[in-house]
């Protein structure tokens, strides 16, 4: 619930539930209402399966009873996440200059139909 001060809607409003849901105390699992609610959210988003999958996958990974080895869990997923932003950013670079060309040759085509 502390978190849901930090992040904007639609993210808020799930993070409010999960931790309704929580105090509740109706017999679920931390990993069942985070994986519930935000699946909802993240359905809205124009991501891939394997992204959905990656983003909710550190639930499955916070049963330790060792705090180190939650943390040390979570660390791995932001590490995944970073890997995975730094990809994404490079192909985003490619693909920007790959459209400038095709601009340019596209511009020069005309130019030289109407010549």
């Amino acid at each position: 619930m502390h978190i849901a001060r930090y992040v904007s809607p639609p993210f808020a409003d799930a993070f409010l539930e999960i931790g309704n849901r929580m105090e509740e105390n109706a017999g679920g699992t931390f990993e069942e209402a985070f994986r519930e609610e935000i699946e909802q959210v993240l359905a809205e988003l124009p991501l891939k399966d394997e992204d959905r999958e990656g983003f909710l996958q550190f639930t499955v990974q916070t049963g330790f009873s060792d705090g180190q080895m939650q943390l040390r869990s979570i660390e791995q997923s932001m590490e995944w996440l970073g890997s995975t932003e730094e990809k994404l950013l490079g192909e985003s670079r490619e693909k920007s200059r790959m459209a400038v060309g095709l601009g340019a040759m596209s511009g020069l085509l005309l130019i030289l139909i109407l010549i």
